[in-house]
């Protein structure tokens, strides 16, 4: 069965692709490049190109005798987003309109969306439910949300059948060394740590005055492979006639900046220098997830959920 995924060469999603191989599917890749490598297209092929080109994509479907998309394409740097949202909505926003009238227009029904926990902005409590209020403080998580809007609405209008997945802090890598995570810049605590660990760099951390026990951020962070795999679970479940669903998808425990720092120097055996800076504006205290519906409505459960583990996992080199 052909499944188009759409930034299949990002990180998430070429992690996605080898999980579908795995199950059975035949992953076929729709990415620009842009922020992608065809290096991580491993499990089926790449077919490069835009989600603003919509005669492009419906031939990919048409051609391809799809089943059903999961879609990863997306822009996902915060601080880019402040300083250009009219990239994120052209990209994102734009993107995913463009992807839903191409799948209308062939006829495919079933959809895997790549959404965040951005798109509940500022905690009003903890953990976070799939109930929490929607209320983005970022240009990336208001164009995350405006795309799980459309697709809520496709839903009744043309028969989409969705599963919007909200992940928290990404992480790790593939534990069986084919796939690194590879961002430029990066911007992931856990890399940045692993780097500034090794290369005797420091590790600029922002705030040590939260409310929180060691005064710095506290984040749920979620092994790629498990993301993966959830992904996976929520495309069975609408090819076996499940119904649409929204599901968040974290561990439910925090880690702090510095519990995350001391993890790093415990795995790598280095000391690792900190550059203590001022908390960045819109950067919330705690962040962890309530991934109750997932484990019950999926299947899922986390099986990668120890930070050490998911630290050593990030420092393999791709075999």
């Amino acid at each position: 069965m052909n499944i188009l995924v759409t930034g299949g060469a990002g990180y998430i999603g070429s992690h996605t692709c080898k999980e579908l191989f795995r199950a059975g599917f035949q992953p076929i890749v729709f990415d620009n490049l842009s922020r992608g490598h065809s290096r991580a297209v491993k499990w089926g092929p790449l077919i490069q190109g835009d989600l603003s080109d919509r005669e492009l994509i419906e031939r990919c479907l048409r051609e391809n005798q799809v089943e059903a998309v999961l879609h990863f394409a997306a822009f996902a740097y915060v601080g880019e987003s402040v300083s250009d949202p009219g990239l994120y909505y052209r990209n994102n926003t734009g993107g995913t309109l463009n992807l839903l009238q191409a799948m209308k227009t062939v006829g495919v029904r079933r959809l895997v969306f790549s959404s965040t926990c951005a798109t509940y902005g500022t905690p009003v409590f903890l953990p976070i439910t799939e109930n929490h209020p929607q209320q983005p403080i970022n240009p990336y998580g208001q164009s995350k949300l405006m795309s799980e809007r459309m697709i809520l609405d496709f839903g009744p209008a043309h028969g989409l059948q969705s599963m919007i997945l909200r992940y928290f802090n990404a992480a790790g890598a593939d534990p069986e060394g084919e796939l690194v995570e590879d961002h430029e810049p990066e911007t992931h605590l856990i890399p940045l740590a692993i780097r500034a660990a090794l290369e005797g760099t420091a590790l600029r951390i922002f705030g040590t005055d939260y409310d929180t026990p060691d005064g710095s951020c506290i984040r749920d962070y979620i092994h790629v492979s498990d993301l993966a795999r959830a992904h996976v679970l929520a495309l069975q479940r609408l090819l076996d006639g499940g119904a649409s669903g929204i599901h968040n998808l974290g561990t439910g425990k925090g880690h702090s900046v510095l519990e995350v720092a001391a993890a790093v120097e415990k795995v790598t055996g280095k000391r690792l220098r900190q550059e203590i800076s001022p908390r960045r504006e819109g950067d919330p205290a705690v962040l962890i997830a309530d991934s109750i519906r997932a484990r019950s409505e999926l299947g899922w459960t986390p099986t990668h959920d120890d930070l050490e583990e998911i630290i050593r996992t990030a420092l393999r080199k791709p075999g």
